[in-house]
């Protein structure tokens, strides 16, 4: 095993490091997680936090989940890889299909595709949703409809349909077609609306009005996210995708579900699409499917969809796309573990019961200190937003961040922060001794900070 010295030498060297400027990066090295078991991850200089950002949305199993190892292991020494291409399948992603198309029956869900990330997903079902539409010949529709603060992964398809400028301003032009209208979010709308209810009436308007002005025939989709991750976790009024849905029927739109973040569990239902009793057309899965362990995705299609394909010809039907890695054996064999073992428990419950906990414990805080602007989260998606000044709700800058983020971390959890919003997403089997660590490290943060001032 390398020594601590070579890391700390070489770290941030010669990595390209996602999600920020590479000097800054090089600058502040970022913390190196040497071990993990269960909750709780552990770096290099030995010090054991709880992971209170659950890898990156997806180890909703936590780092002991012996199962998915062990069907890695197994399938590695069966088949370690073999491709999926026309002409060739495997055992284990016939089964995972299978096993899928019965878990999102209630969704009509009857066909997967598979991929090896949200990423990968959300580019995928784009693509199909497009050519869906030339199964059936309305060749016209193309556009894709998005709410602003979603995020819909790092491709040029799910950058162009995400709705915050720095995952695209570098990187334009961009997927032509692309379209972003607002979501409701209370704490921060240009509207001066405080009532969800109205705030989310208004914005189902402005979308109808989008959609005729662009003229319904050449919209393929919207997408969407059941609640908006990393965006700043924005909970929707349950009127919204309802009334989602009902637009799209009534335009002849396919609905797109971005369930890699909400999938299995992690906002209080097995999807979060369950939580608004809304069946889409077309569900985005990733990160939980494995719980981590292996880079694995999948796109569910309904059955409207299936049978565009089904009985088109071969000239708009034959469906030329897919990666090296689609129903990777191995991935299909960490899945289907995964997916034993989360059924196994539950999951939804859990998150509900502890990220309520958090939520209520955070919104205490709140009353105590100037500096939290509101918590919201549903489940264990849990966000609080960080001010400076809270009647002029003014960003808090990135100083101030960092400086809470260390000190919970020193206080014993990690934490995630994006613009001025801390991010939780806990492992799923997040118990409530490790939630209690949770809040006492951000309150000891948050009460340093006002001590400084």
């Amino acid at each position: 095993m390398l020594d601590n010295n070579f890391l700390d030498a070489h770290n941030a060297r010669h990595t390209f490091h996602p999600m920020g400027h590479p000097a800054e990066i090089q600058e502040n090295a970022p913390r190196i997680i040497a071990g993990g078991s269960g909750v709780r991850i552990t770096d290099t200089n030995g010090k054991e936090v709880v992971d209170a950002v659950g890898g990156l949305w997806n180890v909703n199993l936590g780092y002991s989940c012996d199962e998915v190892k062990a069907a890695i292991a197994d399938q590695l020494n069966q088949l370690p890889y073999y491709s999926a291409f026309r002409g060739t399948t495997t055992p284990s992603l016939i089964e995972l299909s299978h096993r899928l198309t019965e878990i999102l029956k209630p969704e009509s869900m009857a066909r997967a595709f598979f991929t090896s990330g949200g990423s990968d997903s959300v580019e995928s079902a784009l693509r199909i949703a497009r050519q869906y539409f030339k199964t059936i010949g309305e060749n016209d529709r193309y556009k894709f409809l998005s709410f602003k603060k979603g995020y819909h992964g790092t491709h040029f398809g799910g950058a162009s349909v995400n709705g915050g400028d720095r995952f695209r301003r570098n990187y334009e032009p961009m997927l032509p077609g692309c379209f972003h209208v607002p979501f409701p979010a209370v704490y921060r709308n240009p509207f001066g609306i405080s009532d969800p209810e109205e705030l989310t009436r208004v914005c189902l308007g402005l979308i109808e009005d989008e959609i005729k002005f662009q003229n319904p025939e050449t919209i393929a989709a919207f997408i969407a996210e059941p609640v908006l991750g990393a965006g700043g976790v924005y909970v929707p009024h349950e009127s919204l995708w309802p009334g989602l849905r009902e637009l799209c029927d009534r335009y002849g739109i396919l609905l797109i579900a971005d369930e890699v973040i909400t999938g299995f569990g992690r906002a209080g239902a097995w999807f979060g699409s369950r939580l608004w009793d809304v069946k889409p057309d077309i569900m985005c899965l990733a990160k939980a499917i494995t719980t981590g362990y292996f880079p694995f995705g999948a796109v569910m299609l309904n059955e409207r969809i299936e049978q565009g394909y089904m009985n088109s010809d071969a000239g708009s039907g034959g469906f030329y796309h897919g990666y090296t890695y689609t129903g990777h054996p191995v991935g299909c064999a960490a899945a289907l573990a995964t997916l034993d073992v989360t059924f196994s428990k539950d999951l939804p419950g859990n998150s509900a019961d502890q990220g309520g906990f958090i939520k209520s414990e955070l919104e205490a805080l709140a009353g105590t200190v100037s500096t939290i602007g509101e918590v919201r989260g549903v489940g264990l998606m849990i966000a609080i937003e960080v001010v400076s000044d809270r009647d002029n709700k003014t960003p808090a800058d990135a100083e101030t961040m960092t400086f809470l983020s260390d000190t919970a971390y020193d206080e014993g959890t990690l934490v995630r922060v994006s613009g001025n919003n801390i991010i939780m997403s806990p492992p799923l089997i997040l118990e409530r001794a490790d939630a209690q660590v949770i809040v006492g490290a951000l309150a000891s943060a948050f009460r340093a900070l006002e001590s400084r001032s």
